[in-house]
């Protein structure tokens, strides 16, 4: 008898295509990375001869291949923590250079998106929840379809709800604009807080939204 393959998430890992091989995330906050990371990514790949690694489309590193049981062994040789690449949580938070490093930023993309990533990453939510932090309106964190997205302007955050990309995507609403950090902070909490006792399961935040009306949200969040 066949023995029965990891549910999507269990010891960061997903079954891929083949049916009897595994993905796994390695979480690297804002997609930040250093040099040892990524020897010991290469390590790790070389050891267990992986056949692909993929930069994926949230700018975290896959690395594609591994068998079921060396997945307790091969976290152990990252040293790295596993990132939430699926089930009902926040997902790793996708933010642009900002401030930090771009020349077009407005804002401090890097540094909100690490504080909600240290706050929320991995939390607990009827859906999957996806955050982009964008430094400016360029919004190269693709903030427009993320249930949550931030856009740095000159004069503040613009928060922005109920977006996705997925199969019936929709385009985020802006819920308030003029923000700091810790204002902006603030009402994720309260936007998370909602939605996590008021949503369905696998419903998305964009769905619950339009459920209850905008107007509604808005006034509880704020």
């Amino acid at each position: 008898m066949t023995e029965a393959a990891l549910k999507d998430g269990e010891k960061g890992a997903v079954l891929q295509r083949d049916k009897e091989t595994y993905a796994i995330v390695p979480h690297f906050s804002v997609g930040l990375v250093t040099a040892a990371d990524l020897r010991k990514i290469a390590d790790v790949a070389d050891k267990y001869r992986l056949p692909a690694m993929k930069i994926t489309s949230a700018a975290r590193i896959a690395l594609v291949g591994f068998k079921k049981e060396d997945l307790d062994q091969a976290w152990q040789d990252l040293g790295i923590n596993p990132g939430h690449a699926a089930g009902l949580c926040v997902r790793s938070i996708k933010a642009c250079p900002g401030t930090t490093l771009c020349r077009l930023g407005k804002q401090d993309s890097l540094g909100l998106g690490q504080e909600l990533d240290r706050r929320y990453h991995g939390y607990q939510l009827p859906n999957k929840c996806k955050i982009g932090v964008s430094g400016c309106i360029n919004n190269c964190a693709e903030t427009p379809v993320k249930d949550i997205g931030f856009v740095g302007k000159p004069k503040g955050w613009t928060v922005m709800v109920g977006g996705n990309a997925a199969s019936r995507p929709q385009l985020a609403m802006e819920l308030v604009e003029g923000l700091t950090g810790e204002q902006a902070l603030a009402v994720t909490d309260r936007i998370i807080k909602f939605y996590e006792t008021e949503g369905k399961k696998a419903e998305r935040l964009g769905r619950f939204i339009e459920r209850i009306g905008f107007e509604a949200f808005k006034e509880k969040v704020l």
